[in-house]
């Protein structure tokens, strides 16, 4: 399997992707890659990342049924970071709201407020 050529993982064999809804350009969530995840997501079309806290790899939606199809992948100009422009289906973010940046800062940064609706109960 080939992968773009000169993607730069960090020490830690990884490389940060940022995930897009295809259709409307909110950002939704933020992950990592190993090679093996890149090359699993290019393979399948199935958003696959590596999980940091639990050291392993995991198919987004594979456990809740919220399932990432890939549109595009893209990389920036320091080939340092992914984009994954993709068809959400349900929630992407574990607090089971559309997107992870669910939350704002207050003008004076000193409070948080949920600016969306929760889609479904935390998975």
């Amino acid at each position: 399997m080939q992968v773009p050529q000169g993607l730069k993982f960090d020490s830690n064999g990884l490389i940060p992707a940022v995930v897009q809804d295809a259709e409307t350009g909110n950002v939704l969530m933020v992950a990592f890659m190993n090679l093996e995840a890149v090359e699993h997501t290019i393979q399948t079309k199935r958003a696959t990342f590596w999980s940091r806290s639990r050291q392993k790899f995991w198919i987004k939606g594979e456990t809740s049924g919220n399932v990432q199809h890939v549109k595009g992948l893209y990389v920036d100009c320091d080939k340092d970071c992914l984009l994954v422009k993709v068809e959400q289906v349900g929630a992407a973010c574990h607090e089971g709201y559309r997107s992870c940046f669910f939350r704002e800062v207050s003008e004076d940064g000193e409070s948080l407020s949920v600016i969306a609706e929760q889609l479904t109960a935390s998975y």
